[in-house]
């Protein structure tokens, strides 16, 4: 596994480069920090050995073979990961990848009666379609990484440039195609004005366009269809009587780019409050106390992140432990690490991933007992 990361290392701007031309990410932040995180998970769980008692990034690390279907619209990444497997020497037959439908692979894979295990990151409808099948087939365990609607807190002793740079990237970060996106900011009335004033500008000029461009900040929505849903959300947010403060639009006439897109005066009930919208828009509304925030955060039927921006331990503290999600960031967003595990609540799904607790969903405990005759002890 070591080789692997090391020839990932290696071969980081082919990888790069193609997903920034099958899914739309930004070449150079692939190369600057996705890629290189993947490179050190892999480094992370090569040392799992001494911490499980002898089992050698997750299952690979906890000694499961593996069969990965990738989504059907971004492929090629994974069985590039793939051939560098095969190079680093990991036998045959133990990291297999598969591509296609989810109807047909993703079906086959949740109902084969020779898997143990599935692990899935995806939509809530889908996820509740592979635990039926895990249930009807073999009962498999399953772990669900799924939707969510996280909210982002901003207190009024918030630092306003800060919070209005961790609003956006919440939001527009891989064109809001990421399943922590902030998409519910909630700014209390003390800073509202100068906040949503500033957001709004810093919005206006964010850079859409070719992800091989080091200039551009947000690349295309990973396919006509999904470009097609974020635009309908945006209608139906003018339709419920959202005031749209910017975006809105398609970028030019070719590809598939969203401007970033903020709506404010959204009531909780609305759809663009209430759905995973998977783009880039932002939901921003106002609330007065700290109890309002926290009832308005959890109110979704989501768990999977939230942000807290503010200055004071105490409400960061109380805030925290108020809100049902599995990650909570404090004056920061995106902050993932190996050693912290993340997953989610309620609709969010269950199991975690990074940490040994992303191991122990792919090892079994048996106890053997025998008994020791003759023994002093006895």
């Amino acid at each position: 596994m070591m080789k692997w990361a090391e020839l990932i290392d290696q071969n980081i701007e082919e990888i790069a480069a193609l997903d920034a031309i099958d899914a739309g990410k930004l070449y150079h932040r692939v190369k600057a920090i996705e890629i290189p995180s993947a490179a050190n998970t892999i480094r992370y769980y090569a040392g799992a050995a001494d911490k499980i008692h002898g089992e050698v990034s997750p299952s690979l690390a906890a000694g499961c073979t593996m069969v990965l279907k990738p989504a059907e619209q971004t492929p090629l990444s994974a069985l590039f990961y793939a051939h560098l497997a095969k190079l680093a020497g990991i036998p045959d037959g133990v990291l297999n990848v598969v591509p296609g439908f989810g109807q047909i692979a993703g079906a086959a894979i949740s109902s084969h009666m020779d898997i143990d295990k599935v692990s899935f990151t995806g939509s809530t409808e889908v996820g509740r379609e592979i635990m039926q099948a895990a249930a009807r087939s073999n009962l498999k365990t399953v772990s669900l990484e799924l939707g969510g609607k996280s909210p982002l807190l901003i207190f009024d002793d918030a630092d306003v440039d800060k919070a209005v740079e961790l609003a956006l990237l919440g939001v527009v970060y891989n064109k809001g195609e990421i399943c922590v996106a902030g998409s519910r900011v909630f700014v209390q009335e003390g800073i509202y004005d100068e906040f949503e004033k500033k957001l709004v500008e810093k919005a206006k000029a964010w850079v859409v366009g070719d992800p091989f461009d080091p200039k551009v900040q947000q690349g295309p929505q990973v396919d006509k269809k999904q470009f097609e849903k974020i635009l309908s959300y945006i209608e139906h947010g003018k339709r419920e009587g959202a005031t749209l403060l910017t975006g809105g639009n398609r970028v030019g006439n070719k590809g598939y780019y969203i401007e970033p897109t903020i709506f404010s005066n959204v009531k909780e009930d609305m759809l663009i409050a209430q759905d995973e919208i998977f783009g880039p828009v932002m939901a921003l509304m106002k609330f007065k106390t700290m109890e309002e925030a926290i009832k308005s955060a959890n109110n979704t039927r989501y768990g999977l992140a939230a942000g807290i921006v503010t200055k004071s331990l105490d409400t960061a503290n109380t805030v925290s432990r108020s809100i049902r999600a599995g990650i909570i960031w404090i004056n920061c967003y995106f902050a993932f690490g190996n050693d912290i595990p993340y997953g989610g609540y309620k609709m969010s799904g269950f199991g975690r991933e990074f940490g040994m607790e992303a191991l122990y969903k792919y090892l079994q405990v048996k106890s053997v007992v025998t008994p020791i005759y003759n023994s002093p002890w006895l």
